[in-house]
């Protein structure tokens, strides 16, 4: 009797100690990891040049902003040449030492091997190691799916599903030869908020 009163006792106070001692240790490994480490070397994990879609707004422009500051060169898609341009213009003002490419490309009017030969044409020697697919459009309002005009849906698949399928279909050969690389495919609402 004794015996399980002492492991009624003692086995919940070893429990608790070590779900305790697991929340300190991850708190401990999120706070070395937000305050304290160093940032990780974009350019030689995983290349020196990174590919952002949908690059002159939103998102798209942050990340453009965020990778320049890790010092990898940019090659920006969008679909409006002067908004390219702008951003261009900006990065160079905070980043002068960036390598800066554009690439004018609408997904929801250009054929997918136009994207895929653009896209290679342009990355032809580069070592490009990032890819961002953040190009991204959607319905005005919230709606039923229904109620969405037809070339409003083409549109919303096209951008969203197949752009971003051409252009990680022209990028990712490149990186499996060099055995490195990283996809970011990012979707949000934001844009309509």
């Amino acid at each position: 009797m004794e015996f399980q009163f002492m492991l009624l006792i003692l086995l919940p106070t070893l429990l608790g100690i070590y779900s305790s001692f697991k929340a300190l240790l991850s708190f401990l490994n999120w706070t070395w990891t937000a305050f304290f480490r160093r940032p990780k070397d974009l350019r030689r994990r995983y290349g020196s040049w990174a590919i952002v879609t949908g690059a002159t707004d939103g998102i798209g422009k942050a990340a453009s902003f965020e990778l320049a500051s890790r010092g990898l060169n940019l090659l920006l898609l969008g679909r409006n040449l002067s908004k390219l341009q702008l951003v261009t213009k900006e990065i160079h003002h905070n980043y002068f030492a960036i390598d800066i490419k554009t690439l004018v490309i609408d997904f929801s009017k250009d054929s997918g091997s136009e994207i895929v030969r653009k896209v290679r044409e342009v990355i032809k020697g580069l070592d490009v190691g990032v890819l961002i697919n953040n190009a991204g459009v959607s319905h005005k309002y919230a709606s039923f799916v229904h109620e969405v005009e037809s070339g409003v849906v083409e549109s919303i698949v096209r951008v969203n599903i197949e752009g971003v399928m051409w252009v990680t279909k022209a990028v990712v050969p490149l990186m499996m030869e060099r055995r490195r690389g990283a996809v970011v495919n990012i979707g949000s609402a934001s844009a309509s908020c």
